[in-house]
């Protein structure tokens, strides 16, 4: 049986792509420079794959920011106020993804939406009705003949037609179904092309079937390929989805003539009930996803190997696969040396998903998988009772009653209570909560670590920062202030590090977008909190200032699922687990005399099921109390905030309501405040920031901009409900930029003020 990879992380096992890209987006290095470190990247994760026995290995899963945004430059997706700027095909690409201002322009950076039900982040694609879908770019061709250079044969990944129409931002009057001809037309072009250069397998990636479909997105689904494949000259095509099941639309793929179908069978719920339900076609290759792309747990051989066996007896071929993309798990566990391995053997990260992959094709190439070493040495190391149990922690959840869950007094008694308290201006000014890391505060923190500093040089440090932070947020004038979280390499990884049940690693990145790299905690055991965690950084800031000074905390639902969770208990177990402990958190900041604490629910819609019938059930019916946990026990005069950042949330506005937070602050500015219109339909009654620029570009947004951002929100907000603040939080954001783009939010929200008295 062959194995398969849907596709590999790209960063580099030591980041090295990350360092390359920022290093050229400063003229530290050239352009060649940075296609060599590509280079050396690409060759180092084929070569890997070949050497793991990966029968069929991507290639084009590669990029140097977003797959998606590779996609639209392959396809001519590119709106012409970037083509109008003049600059070389790679600093165009970055002038999307980042945004641009210099003498050749000032451009915004195209919106970000997170990937499915993950932490990473596309860009998204934008198309006018002056769009021309058409092949024009090289680089899946390249890449190939790289490939094979290195003696490799690869399987091409290219973003399916339809996915692509339907990420896509329409601008204009056309809709997906407008462009179906032309796309039709570029993908037919892309297989002919790949027919030329005698590949075998190409593989089209198709996650939006498992979305819920409708009879027009099925029709439509199934004209594309039709088209494309009638056309096909001898490439074996895959159709690869994941994150979930096709179960609206499998009756199509059974008839359509792809040689390959890739399922998920861990997130899939019906996958496998779907293959059983009717014979699989046996003329086609099911590409079995069966070793988990998303956490880093070791696989579990009899669940796969009994998977399998039932696959077996419906379809005839079969190539075991990962279940999405490698993409979503740091690159090795070799490079963790002070990780226990005790902790260690029960984990796998991409390149162990490998040794998975191979141990299962040994595994399944005997007559008696049962009797092998690698199946015997598996099933010993599930057998094991992990360390980490609390019985104290689950029995408080178990006892959590329905009325911990409800804050009073109610909502708008708590918005006068409130009004008369702060006493704050009309469009109060704040910021998310992080400020610049900069330079001088890795090193300190890198030197505490090493045992290079001893804690008290590295407070001062921090005290440092913190009252600097303080005055410069004083004397631009904003009414809210923030510590600047300098003490914090990490919005999830300084809780899970202050709290019991979670484990760390020292090099186990993951890419969130771009060149942004995130190292997620494990949850390992149950978790509790045995001190409190940012209470002492928090009172030295409000010993500082006069002005009302937020507290910082990061909520239990983003913890969750910004960590790699436990497999052994509930999602929503684990959640409540993390409420009980920053529950306590809260109540020791306000104790602490600080009377504004905003905790950060950043990633609320990832784990968000993608069927909307699964919605409540499956998580908003604990998701959403597993945050007013987190809260219900405070004063009146304590106004609770929540940051929410890089998701759609029209479609679930009403239970973000349900939170009961006081104050809610959005990304909005890169997605053109589209949620405006559905606040105000919605009559959201929570006090409401949405982003009025974007940090994660580095343009300096105008003074004009800003208050013409919000001018735009007060159509919809009432001038009372509305704050103004960034889209998120500025740690990765350079001083100087920050500093100037601060000042313009301050000024810009002054003069609207003015206007409105």
């Amino acid at each position: 049986m062959k194995i398969s990879v849907v596709g590999y992380p790209r960063i580099g096992v030591e980041r090295e792509l990350k360092f390359a890209c920022e290093a050229y987006f400063k003229h530290d290095i050239s352009l060649q420079e940075l296609e060599e470190k590509a280079r050396e990247i690409r060759a180092y994760n084929w070569c890997l794959q070949k050497n793991k026995g990966v029968d069929i290995i991507p290639s084009n899963d590669f990029s140097y920011y977003d797959g998606v945004l590779d996609n639209a430059f392959l396809l001519n997706v590119i709106p012409e106020r970037y083509q109008k700027l003049n600059l070389s095909p790679l600093d165009t690409y970055f002038a999307v993804a980042r945004g641009y201002q210099g003498e050749k322009g000032d451009v915004k950076a195209l919106p970000m939406k997170k990937w499915f039900n993950t932490n990473y982040h596309y860009i998204v694609p934008e198309i006018d009705d002056n769009t021309q879908i058409k092949l024009v770019g090289e680089k899946p061709f390249k890449l190939y003949t790289e490939a094979k250079e290195l003696g490799i044969e690869t399987k091409p990944v290219i973003l399916g037609a339809y996915t692509f129409l339907k990420l896509a931002k329409y601008k204009g009057s056309k809709k997906a179904r407008d462009l179906a001809e032309d796309i039709i037309k570029a993908y037919t072009d892309i297989l002919e092309k790949f027919s030329s250069l005698k590949v075998g397998w190409i593989q089209f990636d198709e996650p939006a079937l498992v979305l819920d479909m409708d009879r027009e997105d099925i029709a439509l689904f199934e004209k594309l390929y039709k088209n494309i494949l009638t056309q096909n000259k001898g490439v074996k095509v895959l159709l690869q989805t994941y994150f979930g099941d096709v179960r609206d639309c499998m009756d199509v793929l059974r008839t359509l003539p792809f040689d390959g179908i890739g399922m998920d069978f861990i997130e899939g719920k019906k996958s496998l009930p779907l293959i059983k339900e009717k014979p699989f076609p046996k003329e086609k290759v099911l590409f079995a996803g069966i070793i988990n792309g998303k956490n880093i747990w070791r696989n579990d051989y009899k669940k796969s190997l009994d998977i399998l066996k039932e696959l077996k007896e419906n379809v005839q071929n079969i190539v075991v696969s990962t279940s999405c993309s490698l993409l979503h798990l740091p690159c090795s566990l070799k490079s963790e040396g002070k990780l226990d391995e005790e902790y260690k053997k029960h984990f796998a990260f991409a390149e162990e998903k490998l040794d998975e992959l191979s141990e299962l094709k040994n595994i399944l190439s005997l007559e008696t998988p049962e009797i092998s070493a690698e199946y015997i040495n598996n099933q010993n190391l599930h057998k094991q009772k992990r360390k980490g149990e609390n019985e104290e922690v689950q029995k408080r959840v178990k006892a959590l009653k329905k009325e911990d869950l409800i804050r009073k007094p109610c909502f708008e008694e708590r918005e006068k209570i409130q009004k008369d308290n702060f006493k704050l201006p009309l469009l109060p000014t704040t910021t998310i909560g992080s400020f610049p890391q900069t330079k001088d505060v890795k090193q300190a923190r890198t030197a505490l670590r090493k045992g290079e500093m001893n804690r008290y040089k590295y407070e001062d440090i921090i005290k440092n920062k913190i009252a600097s932070c303080i005055k410069e947020q004083e004397d631009m004038g904003f009414d809210v202030l923030v510590h600047g979280e300098f003490e914090r390499n990490d919005m999830v990884e300084y809780f899970g590090s202050c709290l019991s049940g979670f484990l760390f690693t020292e090099k186990a990145w993951v890419q969130s977008y771009g060149t942004r790299c995130v190292k997620p905690p494990i949850i390992w055991g149950d978790v509790s909190r045995e001190k409190p965690m940012t209470v002492v950084w928090s009172a030295y800031a409000k010993s500082l200032t006069n002005k009302p000074l937020k507290g910082m905390l990061t909520g239990a639902v983003t913890i969750l699922n910004w960590s790699f969770p436990r497999e052994d208990i509930s999602l929503k177990e684990s959640t409540l687990q993390i409420a009980l402990a920053i529950g306590e958190e809260v109540l020791d900041l306000e104790k602490a005399g600080i009377n504004i604490i905003q905790v950060d629910e950043a990633a609320l819609r990832e784990k968000l099921p993608l069927r909307k019938a699964d919605w409540q059930k499956d998580y908003l019916d604990w998701a959403i109390p597993a945050f007013r946990l987190v809260h219900s026990k405070v004063k009146p005069t304590t106004q609770i905030h929540t940051h929410m950042c890089y998701s759609e949330f029209e479609d679930i506005i009403t239970s973000i309501d349900d939170m009961d937070a006081d104050v809610i602050t959005f990304e909005a500015s890169r997605s053109d405040l589209a949620i405006l219109k559905t606040l105000k339909e919605k009559n959201f009654r929570t006090q409401v920031g949405p982003g009025v620029y974007d940090i994660h570009s580095p343009r300096v947004p105008s003074k004009a901009e800003i208050a013409e951002a919000i001018e735009k929100m007060l159509q919809y907000i009432p001038a009372e409900k509305l704050w103004v603040n960034p889209d998120c939080g500025l740690k990765t954001r350079g001083e100087k930029e920050t500093t100037q783009s601060l000042k313009n939010l301050v000024k810009a929200a002054e003069e609207v003020r003015e206007r409105l008295k």
